[in-house]
Order: C-alpha cells, then sequence, then structure tokens
C-alpha cells in the first residue's frame, strides 16, 4: 500500500551539524561526535539522506518516527563517537558502498555499482551481494545496541505499481538475509519506495543506476541512548 511520508517529519527539521578532523570520509562528510553538543533536533538530515530532497507517496509508514531524534549534550558524544567507529568499520569493510555518518545514525547507501546487486526485475540476493552483505552482518553483531532500517528504491522505467513491489521485494531480501545471518528481527524495519524518491536524474542512465539503490541506515536504540545518559552522569 502506498502511504504519503509527513512533510512536517522531513522539512519542517534542520540541524546544525559541527564536524570533526578524522581519517574517516563518512564522518568528514557530515556529522561527528561533536555534534552530540546540539540539542533538541531530530532526525531530518536521515531522512534527507534515504529519500533525497522529494516527499512523495511509498512506503509502509513515516520513516520519522522510526528514526527518532538526536542525543544531545555529553550522551550524545558518547553515542556519537561509538557511531563513528562503527562506520569507520563499514567503509573499511565494504569500499565500495557510500558510507555517511548524520545525524546520531549511519546511512549506507548501496546502488548496482556498489556491493548490494539485483539483476533487472530481480530481488534476489546473488553471491556477489552475500558477500557483501556477510560483512554488514558481522559488523551489525558487534554493535548490538543499535536499530537497522532498510529502505529500497527504484528508477523510473516500467510501471510505477510494479516499481513499488520491486522495491518492496529488494528491501525484504536485504532485510531477511541479514536476519537469517542471525542478528535479531526486532532491530529491523523495512520501508520502501518504488520510484517516487530519486536522488538523481532518472533521464540518463548514470542517474538510473545511482536511483536503483538499496539504503541501510543505523540508529542508536534505547539501550545505547540509556547507557549513554548514565556514562555522561558519572563522568
Amino acid at each position: 500500500m502506498k502511504t504519503y511520508i509527513n512533510k512536517i517529519a522531513i522539512i519542517g527539521l534542520t540541524l546544525v551539524l559541527t564536524m570533526s578532523l578524522t581519517n574517516c570520509k563518512a564522518v568528514n562528510n557530515a556529522n561527528n561526535k561533536q555534534k552530540g553538543a546540539v540539542i533538541g533536533a531530530t532526525g531530518g538530515a536521515i531522512l534527507g539522506a534515504i529519500i533525497g530532497n522529494n516527499v512523495g507517496k511509498g512506503g509502509n509508514g513515516e520513516l520519522g518516527a522510526v528514526i527518532g531524534g538526536v542525543v544531545g549534550g555529553g550522551a550524545g558524544i558518547i553515542i556519537g563517537n561509538k557511531m563513528d567507529k562503527q562506520a569507520q568499520e563499514i567503509e573499511n569493510e565494504i569500499p565500495g558502498a557510500t558510507v555517511e555518518r548524520v545525524d546520531d545514525g549511519i546511512v549506507v547507501t548501496f546502488d548496482e555499482n556498489s556491493g548490494v546487486y539485483f539483476a533487472t526485475d530481480k530481488s534476489n540476493i546473488n553471491d556477489a551481494s552475500q558477500a557483501t552483505l556477510n560483512k554488514l552482518a558481522n559488523i551489525f553483531a558487534e554493535y548490538p545496541d543499535t536499530n537497522i532500517l532498510v529502505v529500497g528504491h527504484t528508477d523510473s522505467v516500467g510501471n510505477e505499481d510494479y516499481n513499488m513491489n520491486l522495491s518492496k521485494s529488494r528491501a525484504y531480501s536485504v532485510t531477511n538475509y541479514l536476519v537469517n545471518k542471525g542478528l535479531s528481527s526486532s532491530r529491523f524495519n523495512t520501508n520502501w519506495f518504488g520510484e517516487s524518491q530519486p536522488k538523481y536524474d532518472n533521464n540518463n542512465a548514470d542517474g538510473r543506476a545511482k536511483n536503483r539503490r538499496v539504503n541501510v541506515a543505523i540508529v542508536p536504540n534505547q539501550t545505547m541512548i540509556d547507557n549513554a545518559q548514565q556514562q555522561a552522569v558519572n563522568n
């Protein structure tokens, strides 16, 4: 079923981002542990990294409720440090993927040239994609206090309803594969948008290839947040 994304959750939220000097490109191009001092913001920047600047229809629910808010103060610094480390590991292990540190989270983007491949009109996880997802699953297992959002997209070629279903099938293929590697299903939320949320120009082959993508967003769960807040109080 197609639903509408809450525009307020995407448009009305703006962050003041502070960048740190580290060796991790994923951290350099967005947020870092110092951004924990930013108080009261929510996950609008992660939404933008996943779906671009377009507000439209698709998916199975509002992403803002899944992603949650940014933790401020000392707890935010602690969380940011942990997420920086995880982003660096993903970047080292999966060099073809685009890894971004955004808000309190990490956004990993796989297009058809970067590690998770789908044949035309197919949604099964092939051998090459399995190798990438195995590495990702191992990193997720190291950081159990995170939740994971998987989002599927297509280009604009073909029927809109067909593309919506295809993006759903591909997103669930990724989620199910990771869960079958031993990760808790309670950590995952799966969403899909078909062709409705392009980040690139569908009028050329390169743009269409980049729009045929799967995003994986990693965010701290309540356990990480509670532990960070307690640690900040004790320090």
